[in-house]
């Protein structure tokens, strides 16, 4: 089973799949937090979701509140957050969790992608990213530290979009 065909529900409750959000083309899965040191990247997200949304990619935004609480807030906090501080027009889903027992479906299979020094494993901090192909075949990860705009992430995208 591809992990677009994991049931998961959109941020306002609604229930879907991974690959209903995605429409089936190249996404960038983010796990996202409102209050992290990394919470500014919400602004290149989104600009590389404009930018490349017209030839069929998105950025999808997945909440989780594991990693210091710090992603707290209900559906509609998240949501009025991230459409008044950073303009967020990708898709949101639910919170979820990435890591433990509770994993949700989708980061069982994306833990198990190594990142670009050959580690695979636990998700380490908010914002860590993933890239999945238009059948859910996960192309890249990507640590949180690495910006949206970073060149080895863009180019990786790309090559998807080719």
């Amino acid at each position: 089973m591809s992990i677009l065909d994991a049931p998961i529900a959109r941020l306002d409750g609604t229930p879907t799949t991974l690959g209903e959000i995605t429409g089936g083309k190249p996404a960038l899965l983010v796990n996202v937090a409102s209050k992290c040191g990394l919470t500014p990247q919400y602004a290149g997200l989104e600009e590389l979701h404009e930018k490349l949304a017209d030839r069929g990619f998105t950025v999808v935004g997945l909440p989780c509140n594991q990693f210091r609480g710090q992603e707290p807030g209900s559906a509609e906090e998240i949501a009025e957050f991230c459409s008044a501080t950073y303009g967020v027009t990708f898709p949101m889903t639910e919170k979820i969790d990435v890591n433990g027992e509770g994993r949700h479906e989708v980061y069982r299979a994306l833990a198990e992608t190594p990142n670009e020094n050959g580690e695979a494993g636990d998700v380490t901090w908010n914002f860590e990213k993933f890239l999945v192909d238009g059948s859910g075949a996960i192309v890249a990860r990507f640590s949180p530290g690495v910006e949206p705009g970073d060149p080895r992430l863009v180019a990786a995208v790309e090559a998807q979009l080719s």
